[in-house]
């Protein structure tokens, strides 16, 4: 696992995401970009709280390191999505 994604997984951690959810968390929000590219981080949380992540704020950090490793493709190549 390279460093940009155990940032990311740290920071998700931090921020109440358990280990064992993090692979479902980045596969719905990767989904919810997918479908709408111009998507503004508080609409993207209000549609990740209508996929039941209700608990869980994102911010635009860990948005981008999460975009980054998926783009890196260092998130499919650990198996997390």
């Amino acid at each position: 696992m390279n460093q940009l994604t155990e940032i990311m997984i740290s920071r998700l951690e931090k921020k109440g995401v358990e280990l064992d959810i993090i692979p479902g968390f980045i596969r719905d929000l990767v989904n919810t970009i997918s479908i709408d590219h111009q998507t503004n981080l508080q609409e993207l949380n209000k549609k990740l709280h209508l996929l039941g992540w209700d608990d869980f704020e994102l911010d635009e950090y860990t948005l981008e390191l999460i975009i980054a490793s998926f783009e890196t493709g260092s998130l499919s190549k650990r198996g997390t999505i």
